[in-house]
């Protein structure tokens, strides 16, 4: 059985997935795990298809110290005891710059030219990176694939892209990217399958999790997001603040004397909902909380919500559905109900029952907006461009045969 492995690589973790390919109907997933906890209390678990556990391992802090150790680790132990016809792997990049504006099969070069991003995007850039480095190194005749988060948005308009900064910076590709484009570019797609009226009208799709942004699309096309040059603005984050007034950095390094290190540690790691709670940067710790700076975080985050869609209705000219996504949009109803209320001015009403138990469609008969909640998928998104890379691959070989 022919398979492709889906590597999703974070700083204190390697998320991947294990995808069957030749079917009429797409990738199937077989496989799916991660390893946590890398250079603290490493753990692989991994379950399969129909739910089942086929790993539950902890390693010392020793043995998995870093990504691509971890890496290793799980290569090994897919290769050990899965004995899977591995044909190629993608993975998620969530920085491509200027140049790359759709997936891509990786070499060495490209490589290069991604680790020219790693300023934008610290906490990500380097980890992703890493396990495509290490099987460039350990398995070259082995196909790899790099998916963009930033590929989803590059069809803005100038308008939305720019900067008010002078041209030539523009030129050297300082402008308003937008992130979270595999998660995006998955809802946008499941909601055509499931609500196809809304799919091709005005849409915010709410990705909240400890990452966190919103899309304007129309017609399933984003025209606008809330993320710009780096993963840092929009939305407050789990440590990172969002939308700050760049005053405010300026007064950072010039009257206070921090160095630019120090304040891009404060930036991604040091703020957002963890710097106004001074508790967790997990918002399931902050519902739970009788803080009040815990209520403070959670209220920063919600008000947020609804002042960003605003601005994306006004991009959009009005809105005809909202979806929320990823960690908390899936899982919180609290929040969804806090957001939905901030967004009763647009005729937004919910159904409590159906918003309680997370159903598809959360929204009352009567509301003027219908808003959904869909499950986001990255991983799958990836399987479908790396499959669609091969087989485009497949065929260029086989012209040039002719």
């Amino acid at each position: 059985m022919d398979t492709i492995l889906v590597v999703n690589a974070g700083s204190s973790s390697v998320k991947f997935q294990i995808f069957a390919i030749g079917e009429a109907d797409g990738p199937q997933r077989l496989i799916k795990g991660q390893m946590d906890g890398i250079g603290a209390r490493p753990r692989l678990r991994a379950e399969a298809n129909d739910g089942s556990s086929v790993i539950d391992k902890a390693f010392g802090a020793n043995e998995i110290a870093d990504v691509p150790a971890a890496m290793t680790a799980v290569a090994d132990w897919l290769r050990e005891t899965q004995h899977f016809a591995l044909v190629a792997v993608g993975h998620r990049v969530v920085h491509g710059g200027p140049i790359f504006e759709k997936p891509v099969i990786v070499d060495h070069d490209i490589v290069e030219r991604l680790q020219g991003y790693v300023s934008l995007a610290p906490l990500h850039q380097p980890n992703n990176l890493a396990p495509i480095r290490l099987l460039l190194a350990r398995r070259p005749e082995l196909p790899q694939v790099a998916c963009f988060d930033t590929a989803f948005h590059r069809g803005h308009s100038a308008v939305a892209d720019h900067f008010a900064l002078p041209e030539h910076f523009y030129a050297e590709g300082v402008r308003r990217y937008g992130f979270h484009g595999l998660s995006y570019e998955y809802v946008a797609r499941r909601l055509r399958e499931i609500a196809p009226e809304a799919a091709t009208g005005r849409v915010i799709i709410a990705h909240l999790g400890s990452g966190a942004s919103m899309c304007a699309l129309s017609n399933g096309r984003s025209v606008e997001s809330t993320m710009g040059f780096t993963a840092l603005d929009g939305l407050p984050m789990g440590t990172r603040p969002g939308q700050i007034d760049p005053g405010v950095l300026l007064y950072l390094i010039m009257q206070r004397g921090m160095d630019p290190a120090a304040v891009q540690d404060l930036l991604y790691r040091e703020s957002g909902l963890k710097g106004l709670s001074g508790l967790s940067n997990d918002m399931r710790d902050l519902e739970s909380s009788a803080e009040p700076s815990a209520a403070l975080a959670v209220e920063y985050f919600v008000y947020r919500i609804g002042l960003y869609a605003g601005m994306l209705t006004a991009a959009l000219g009005g809105l005809d559905a909202l979806v929320f996504t990823a960690g908390i949009g899936e899982n919180s109803a609290t929040i969804r109900a806090r957001v939905v209320e901030k967004l009763g001015w647009l005729g937004a009403r919910l159904d409590p029952s159906a918003n309680a138990a997370s159903k598809l469609l959360i929204s009352q008969a009567g509301s003027t907006i219908r808003i959904y909640v869909v499950r986001t998928d990255e991983e799958l998104a990836i399987a479908r461009h790396t499959v669609s890379l091969l087989s485009d691959r497949v065929k260029s070989v086989s012209r040039a045969a002719r």
